[in-house]
């Protein structure tokens, strides 16, 4: 009986060890950034309305980003994101300025379903790599996959590469979350969810 109590021990830890791995995203190495619950790995820049609502970060008014507190290089970025169709966001990556984000000083990954030049849209990274046709993402759950490696950049859109470039303008920075007005002001909704990322 005692040795049987011996042999539970180990195989509890093992079981709680495999419970542990099975929630980690695969292949390991990565980094929560947004977890449905807290802001603590961003600051505000600018003055949208940003709040958690239901798992998710969401943003309807005003202009602004959630900046991360960390800057990164070579990175994969994975991101759950809901946009409506009036929507005016993006992923800014590698910003070399944490304050004032744009095009110039950051890679823009696009979600402007509405953007009136849509070779730049939803899928493109701006002023990079155009998109054609441009993918819709308004009204559902979509999945950023975005690679930054060297000069090398890769946009995945609900597993459908959607930019394919090389750029060696920017080589680290910040990474920004995008909230701007659309085509009508103050319209659209953006939620992010599930925001991670692992270095390369």
């Amino acid at each position: 009986m005692k040795r049987l109590t011996y042999l539970a021990i180990p195989l509890a830890a093992a079981l709680a060890a495999c419970s542990h791995m099975a929630t980690e995203p695969a292949g390991g190495g990565w980094t929560t950034l947004f977890d449905g619950s807290s802001l603590a790995h961003w600051n505000q820049v600018g003055d949208a309305n940003w709040k958690i609502v239901d798992g998710a970060v969401v943003a309807d008014k005003g202009s602004g980003f959630l900046v991360s507190k960390r800057t990164y290089g070579d990175f994969q970025i994975r991101a759950e994101f809901w946009a409506d169709s009036d929507a005016n966001s993006g992923i800014f990556i590698r910003c070399s300025d944490a304050q004032k984000l744009t095009a110039t000083v950051c890679y823009e990954v696009n979600i402007y379903d509405k953007r009136p030049d849509p070779l730049y849209g939803t899928g493109a990274i701006v002023d990079v790599s155009k998109v054609d046709p441009m993918p819709k993402a308004g009204g559902r759950w979509n999945t950023y996959d975005i690679v930054a490696k060297g000069d090398h950049l890769v946009v995945t859109l609900n597993g459908v590469k959607t930019a394919d470039a090389r750029n060696s303008k920017l080589a680290n920075g910040v990474i920004g979350l995008q909230y701007a007005p659309g085509v009508v002001k103050d319209k659209g909704v953006i939620k992010f969810r599930k925001v991670e990322i692992k270095p390369l």
